[in-house]
């Protein structure tokens, strides 16, 4: 809901700030005050077209800005948050009374800002950040319905009428759409999936031809995983076998000497020196137990030097058995391995998962026959179970229409409308959709023997007011909408038809923030919030004739009986006046 509103320089309001009820909201004063300036500041915040002509003569910019409390979770707060504005905290302690459909919800403050300059150029801010005025226009339109002459209707698309009377319907057809709607997205995606398969079916054989060439390539040279590494350091020791050979022989001699058969000596080993060490010891280390430690160290090293001669002639045994043969081979695996990696990998290991992703891959594409037929079965089965849930549908929208149509009809003969007729069409369509297979038109016949016509179409400015109030009464504790603003909804009436229609209104504001401009004291009289423009004339020295300002302010009790004097008579100090206004507050208060 709207909680502030501040003017500046706009028409003949050089400053005005509005507190704002949750509930009925009136503006009254004097023609020519401003009266329509509310609603323009207001229309300016809802993205309306701005006009230089509307900024107050001599001022160089009109602004408006507005603090608005809003659920933490509307649509409003997400479109703000998502263009970068500022959101304080919602409040904890400020939720919708327990027993309503959004108690809990947390609000937050919200502020909307339009400037329009004396030259034309418009801004306008969601809580301090600069936006787009169709941003604004589509925040403001998503929290304020303003009905009017020139307004478009808040239920003016035939989504929001079916939505609207959706939302009539009751909790049980919301549950019945709830299931539709679930399974008709299930619907919906075996479609999508079957009109992949059939659509795209050579695309996809031909997938499924390169695949499994591919595979059969990556199967016939059977790669395991690490082998390429492994083969790369076969590779470099068998390019090496002589370098390799020769070092392990030339540390074998060094450690243990030439073999048995050599019959040239090249003087004392390693094992040999160790030995003559060790015997050189042993005689006397059992006379020194430190000794005797030394010893027993270099008969260790004796033994890991036999050990390593021993290891180095099966080493340089086993490079002789390994020949150029074994060579050749390795170069042609690792050739094999590396072409696979060029087209499927950098190394073996990528390569075996792309081949295992390409077996599923493979194994889907070749289970396409039998997918369509599982997919073709299963889609009949829900058109058949979607169309009877849609049939259901229709049965209650038509149910539900004839009581919004015979609810509306009854408000309108109170709004001085006796005649006039309204109609809610449900027509079959020929495909399925996401809310079932209907298209929901209100219609309306606002005179005897008029045809139904469209929302909008066949009525005046004041009588389609009239109709929107009843209509948006019924709908009020179904499908509220925040703030409702109407202007000239009591046009052409009076007497006890502006008491209804000051009645139907209070009725509104019972689930939503109202605020009516209005020149009837009946209507006036039921608001919770009164607020007046008052029109003055200033003099200008600088100017011949001077200029006029207006003011507005909320009332308090005592001067709403003599607004709504003056409303009556034209005269606030009238005793017969004021006795008058006085009843009409007392009535309106006893409901």
């Amino acid at each position: 809901m709207i909680e502030h509103v501040t003017i500046s320089d706009l028409g003949v309001i050089e400053r005005a700030e509005l507190e704002l009820d949750p509930g009925l909201n009136v503006v009254t004063g004097e023609t020519g005050a401003g009266k329509t300036m509310v609603v323009t500041a207001l229309g300016l915040l809802l993205g309306s077209r701005a006009d230089a002509s509307a900024v107050r003569s001599g001022a160089p910019r009109a602004a408006v800005d507005a603090e608005l409390r809003v659920a933490s979770d509307h649509r409003s707060m997400r479109l703000a948050r998502e263009a970068g504005a500022w959101i304080d905290d919602a409040d904890p302690d400020e939720t919708d009374a327990p027993g309503s459909e959004r108690a809990g919800v947390e609000k937050a403050a919200l502020l909307l800002g339009r400037a329009v300059s004396a030259k034309g150029r418009s801004r306008a801010s969601v809580s301090g950040r600069s936006v787009p005025i169709s941003l604004l226009g589509e925040i403001g339109s998503a929290l304020v319905t303003v009905h009017g002459q020139t307004d478009q209707l808040r239920l003016k698309s035939v989504a929001a009428q079916r939505r609207a009377l959706d939302s009539y319907a009751g909790q049980e057809f919301a549950a019945l759409a709830r299931e539709y709607r679930a399974r008709f997205e299930e619907y919906q995606t075996r479609r999508a999936e079957l009109e992949e398969i059939t659509t795209h079916e050579r695309e996809r054989r031909l997938e499924a031809e390169q695949l499994q060439q591919a595979l059969e390539q990556i199967d016939e040279v059977d790669p395991q995983p690490g082998e390429d590494e492994r083969l790369k350091a076969e590779s470099l020791k068998l390019e090496n076998v002589e370098a390799l050979r020769e070092a392990a022989r030339t540390a074998q001699h060094a450690l243990s000497g030439p073999d048995a058969a050599e019959t040239l000596s090249e003087g004392p080993h390693a094992v040999e020196l160790v030995e003559a060490s060790s015997t050189a010891l042993a005689p006397v280390q059992d006379q020194d137990e430190e000794l005797a430690d030394i010893a027993e160290q270099i008969a260790s090293v004796s033994s890991l030097l036999d050990d390593a001669a021993s290891q180095l002639g099966i080493y340089a045994a086993n490079l002789d058995e390994s020949g150029p043969e074994r060579l050749g081979e390795v170069h042609q695996r690792r050739a094999d391995l590396d072409r696979l990696s060029r087209l499927y990998g950098p190394d073996v290991d990528a390569v075996l998962a792309w081949a295992e992703e390409a077996r599923r891959r493979l194994n889907t594409l070749q289970s396409d026959d039998d997918r369509i037929t599982r997919l073709t079965a299963e889609i009949g089965q829900l058109e058949l179970a979607l169309q009877e849930q849609a049939s259901e549908l229709r049965r209650r929208r038509t149910e539900a229409g004839h009581r919004l149509a015979e609810a509306v009809g009854e408000e309108l003969a109170a709004l001085a409308m006796p005649h006039a007729r309204m109609v809610v069409d449900v027509t079959e369509t020929e495909e399925l959709g996401p809310h079932g297979a209907d298209v929901v038109a209100m219609l309306l016949a606002p005179h005897a023997g008029a045809e139904p016509l469209p929302l909008g179409k066949g009525a005046s400015g004041g009588e389609l007011s009239r109709v929107m109030l009843a209509i948006e009464v019924v709908l009020a504790a179904h499908d509220s909408a925040g703030t409702f603003i109407f202007d000239e909804v009591d046009a052409g009436v009076g007497g006890k038809a502006a008491v209804q229609i000051g009645r139907r209104l209070a009725m509104l504001a019972e689930h939503v923030q109202v605020i009516v401009v209005t020149h009837l004291p009946q209507v006036a009289a039921w608001a919770q919030n009164h607020i007046r423009v008052y029109k003055s004339s200033v003099e200008d020295a600088s100017s011949a004739g001077g200029f006029t300002a207006s003011d507005v302010r909320a009332l308090d009790e005592e001067e709403r009986v003599s607004e709504l004097a003056r409303m009556l008579a034209g005269q606030e100090d009238s005793a017969s006046a004021r006795a008058h206004a006085k009843e009409l507050l007392e009535a309106a208060g006893a409901g």
